[in-house]
């Protein structure tokens, strides 16, 4: 007689970007607390509960590659990163394809505002293969999401520019769990030279 462990919940890490309004500095290597900026969003995964963690990369792969320390993740390039957040969602789900994984919890690398416990909620939300959940902060609809695995093949046929999923999320708005994370976290970007304050 086999028990089945607790469900498999993959965290799908977004890190491709150029950082086009940083002078083209790839967010991935912005530096945090002395280490790549990537390094902490995979660390937030990791300590949310997520596993096994995927990290998409774009901008800089290569460099990203040598100056990040990403044992234990499966790294995956995205040769198409500059049409947007969209294209690094359909390389990350696909490279989920075959993990077993019932979920994938996507997590951005410029929000380094949203750490462990917002993500351990919004990992708490899941409840089966057909579910969607997300962080909210004051009641709004933010990162991260958690997509359930019935839900990709439709994210990928619909995530184009930087929309990520925001066609299929608005598609079925009366299904996604909100998980009010505002109490916990900080959901800003780092997308200006303004914004790299937040970063000391």
């Amino acid at each position: 007689m086999t028990t089945e462990g607790p469900p498999v919940i993959a965290g799908l890490l977004l890190a491709a970007g150029g950082g086009r309004r940083l002078g083209g500095r790839p967010k991935a290597l912005l530096p945090y607390r002395g280490r790549p900026l990537v390094e902490n969003a995979v660390r937030v995964l990791r300590e949310a509960g997520c596993g096994p963690v995927h990290v998409v990369l774009g901008a800089s792969a290569g460099e990203v590659r040598e100056r990040a320390d990403l044992a234990g993740c499966v790294v995956v390039d995205n040769p198409d990163w500059a049409e947007g957040m969209g294209s690094s969602l359909r390389v990350g789900l696909a490279s989920l394809a075959g993990t077993g994984a019932r979920a994938a919890l996507v997590s951005l690398v410029d929000q380094p505002g949203i750490g462990p416990e917002a993500v351990a909620r919004v990992r708490a939300a899941y409840r089966s293969p057909a579910g969607l959940a997300a962080a909210a902060y004051d009641g709004e609809r933010g990162h991260p999401v958690l997509f359930g695995a019935d839900h990709w093949a439709d994210i990928a046929a619909t995530a184009t520019g930087d929309q990520g999923a925001r066609v299929h999320l608005r598609n079925h708005a009366d299904e996604v769990m909100l998980v009010e994370c505002g109490d916990v976290a900080a959901a800003f970007d780092i997308d200006t030279p303004s914004d790299l304050e937040r970063l000391a």
